[in-house]
C-alpha cells in the first residue's frame, strides 16, 4: 500500500498553502488545521487541482472529532482518507471506505505499548508516526505490526527524510515547504 509513490506528502495549515500544493506535483496532500466552514472549499479546491486530502480530524475547530464529525466528513466534505489520534475516528473512517490513518504520538516508552495496542485492535490502513525524526522507531513499528508507517513532525532536513525513508517509512508528512518540491 503506497501513495502512489509519492513520499513526501506536503501538510496545508492554510489557504495560502494549499494553492502552492496545487503547483507541486504530488497526488496527496494533508490538510492539518482548519476551520469547519472552510473546509469543503479548501478540499474542493485541493480536488480541481488532482490532489487527494487527507484531513486530520482532531485539528478542524468548530468540529468535535467523534464518530459523526467523521460521517459529516465523509458524506459532504470527501477527502481522500482521514487521520486521527482517536481509535472510535478511525474505526468510523473505515467503515466510511476512506484511507485510515492512526498517528501515535511515540513519547515514551508506555506511549509505544499503548500505541502498537491500539493499532492492533484497529488495524488502520497506515500508522503516521510522530515524531517522525525517529528512523529507528520507524523501523520498529513497521516490523512489529506490518502496517505502513508515515513519519510526520520535525522533519525539516532532506538528509532526515532519507534516513526516515531508508528505515522503511512509507512516506513522510511535512509542512516543512522547502521539502515539497
Amino acid at each position: 500500500m503506497s501513495f502512489n509513490g509519492q513520499t513526501v506528502i506536503p501538510a496545508a495549515h492554510n489557504h495560502r498553502d494549499v494553492e502552492k500544493i496545487l503547483s507541486l506535483d504530488a497526488e496527496y496532500m494533508v490538510m492539518l488545521e482548519t476551520q469547519v466552514g472552510q473546509l469543503k472549499s479548501l478540499v474542493n479546491l485541493a480536488a480541481s487541482g488532482g490532489k487527494k486530502v487527507l484531513l486530520h480530524a482532531d485539528l478542524i475547530h468548530g468540529l468535535k472529532n467523534d464518530e459523526y464529525a467523521v460521517d459529516f466528513l465523509c458524506q459532504d466534505v470527501r477527502p481522500a482518507g482521514i487521520i486521527s489520534t482517536r481509535g472510535n475516528v478511525i474505526l468510523k473512517a473505515k467503515q466510511q471506505k476512506v484511507l485510515a490513518i492512526q498517528r501515535l504520538f511515540m513519547l515514551d516508552s508506555s506511549a509505544f505499548t499503548k500505541g502498537t495496542a491500539l493499532v492492533q485492535k484497529i488495524k488502520p490502513d497506515y500508522i503516521e508516526l510522530l515524531p517522525g525524526i525517529l528512523p529507528t522507531m520507524v523501523e520498529q513499528m513497521t516490523e512489529l505490526l506490518h502496517i505502513p508507517v508515515i513519519a510526520g513532525g520535525l522533519i525539516t532536513t532532506q538528509k532526515q527524510v532519507d534516513e526516515i525513508l531508508t528505515a522503511k517509512a512509507t512516506a513522510i508528512t511535512t509542512s516543512q515547504k522547502s521539502l515539497w518540491k
